[in-house]
């Protein structure tokens, strides 16, 4: 009896010895436990909500009413693009990772970088990430991006005006790269800019793409977004606000002009330009002098080129 009694606790302390875990498997997994909040059921992929969620998008019936196919959290996929994002500090919600899919130095950066921001990591199997591509290039790895919140036109004015320096701000029009769009925000925060207005429709809105590009400034400046950009530029005006479009063709130089006082910068594509509308409530059309055969600038280019000036202006 003494024997059995003696055997019986040797054979529940090894049961309890703590050891290697058995396989591969277990080790990854450990190292990739979920850190920080784990995101809401109808932001995960894999889950039943959020695949009625995304039925209900599409059929326009969601509880939150219809939704733009721009609308809820956006899906950066591959291990170049994820990682580019993390660095940059794109604010995410969750890191995906493929279950089994062999891990590199990318994804034990992108592992890294988002324990470090308490972004939930969480591993799913390989066809809930194929969902959510439309190629299945997504390299065993996902990152989740909650939907950018705009700020209304009206608030944007307001606190330009409060800021205690004359207002400063860029309109958008036919702007339809989210990389112009980003550096446009870049260059706005670097020269002392208020904020950025954008149309609703048919342009380029705060994607992880436009959040990258602007190397963080997004952060930091405020974007609105217009429903009708024509009747905002001309409250806008009707406030005291100078509209300068920006053209080749325009009938004043920026060096003939004064940008001291409140000023909306208008910057219309490099194909398209300015629409009639949004040409039409301009008060001065402006072209920036330029040396050799260059017929225009790329948008986000010349922007910055008049805002530098603007700045330049405003510090003497």
């Amino acid at each position: 009896m003494a024997g059995n009694s003696k055997r019986k606790g040797a054979i529940r302390k090894s049961g309890t010895k703590k050891g290697q875990v058995v396989g591969s498997g277990g080790q990854r997994r450990r190292g990739l436990e979920a850190r920080g909040a784990t995101p809401k059921a109808v932001d995960r992929p894999y889950h039943p909500a959020h695949k009625r969620a995304k039925a209900a998008a599409k059929s326009g019936t969601g509880r939150g009413g219809v939704r733009g196919k721009d609308e809820g959290p956006e899906y950066v996929l591959g291990r170049n693009p994820v990682v580019e994002c993390l660095r940059a500090g794109v604010p995410a919600t969750a890191l995906y990772i493929a279950t089994n899919s062999e891990p590199d130095e990318r994804v034990a950066e992108a592992v890294k970088i988002a324990g470090d921001q308490a972004i939930s990591i969480l591993e799913v199997g390989k066809p809930e990430l194929d969902r959510l591509s439309t190629n299945g290039m997504h390299q065993g790895i996902a990152l989740q991006v909650p939907e950018y919140e705009y700020t209304h036109p009206d608030d944007l004015m307001a606190d330009a005006k409060a800021s205690g320096t004359p207002p400063l701000l860029v309109a958008l029009d036919n702007i339809t790269d989210p990389r112009n769009l980003g550096a446009v925000i870049r260059s706005v925060a670097a020269f002392g800019g208020h904020g950025v207005v954008i149309p609703a429709r048919r342009s380029a809105s705060v994607t992880a793409v436009a959040w990258r590009t602007s190397a963080g400034a997004a952060a930091r400046l405020p974007v609105a977004r217009a429903t009708n950009l024509t009747r905002t530029l001309k409250d806008w005006a009707d406030s005291g606000a100078q509209l300068v479009g920006l053209d080749a063709g325009g009938d004043v130089t920026l060096d003939d002009y004064d940008g001291t006082g409140p000023t909306v910068i208008v910057v219309g594509s490099e194909g398209k330009g300015l629409s009639r509308l949004v040409r039409e409530s301009c008060d001065s059309i402006l072209s920036i002098p330029m040396a050799g055969d260059v017929e225009s600038l790329n948008a986000s280019v010349a922007a910055g080129v008049v805002l530098a000036e603007f700045a330049r202006q405003r510090r003497r």
